[in-house]
């Protein structure tokens, strides 16, 4: 059997046996409040039980590192969807201690990318049409530095709120501690 389709046949069960019900809410987030975190598997629970969220409390919108690199990309489209659009009047920024961005090298990226069949010529043609190829899947050094860069992208966009507070806190994997990088009250006051 393929994960796919374990997947529908558990989802056939959890439907029919309206085990969904526990988790009914609305697309608003209760505590108005939208969080930009990594995808490691680590934080998929750790992160809102560290904080004492439950399910429609907050929008979580989650990619590699937690990091906003491009001012009119995905992540600030999504960030901007939830304040403008679902009600959320802060946003949270959470990177987490050993992140795998942080060990990120765009060298062994493209030596894997080679070995899983994507060609050099498919790189130089991207490279030639201005893709920064390198630059785009390096990683970062520390993660406070890259939190607090990701507070800065969002606190400084032109169509974002002026007065919102931006946060950034880093998290623990293992043991859900945060530490504080960027209060937002003390910026959005200023």
């Amino acid at each position: 059997m393929t994960l796919l389709d374990e997947i529908l046949n558990y989802n056939e069960k959890f439907v029919s046996s309206k085990m969904y019900e526990e988790y009914k809410t609305d697309k608003f987030p209760d505590k108005r409040l939208v969080i930009l975190t990594c995808m490691d598997t680590r934080l998929v629970e750790l992160l809102t039980k560290s904080m004492n969220f439950k399910n429609g409390d907050v929008k979580i919108v989650r990619n590699a590192g937690a990091i906003v690199s491009h001012p009119f990309g995905s992540i600030m489209r999504s960030l901007l969807v939830a304040v403008y659009q679902l009600q959320a009047d802060e946003v949270l920024i959470v990177g987490h201690h050993d992140c795998g961005m942080s060990s990120l090298s765009s060298d062994k990226m493209i030596d894997a990318m080679f070995e899983r069949g994507v060609k050099e010529e498919t790189l130089d043609t991207l490279r030639n049409a201005g893709v920064e190829i390198d630059q785009w899947l390096e990683g970062f050094e520390s993660v406070e530095q890259s939190v607090a860069h990701s507070v800065n992208m969002v606190k400084n966009h032109p169509l974002m709120i002026e007065d919102i507070p931006v946060h950034g806190l880093v998290i623990h994997p293992g043991t859900g501690q945060l530490d504080l990088v960027v209060n937002g009250y003390e910026k959005a006051a200023k």
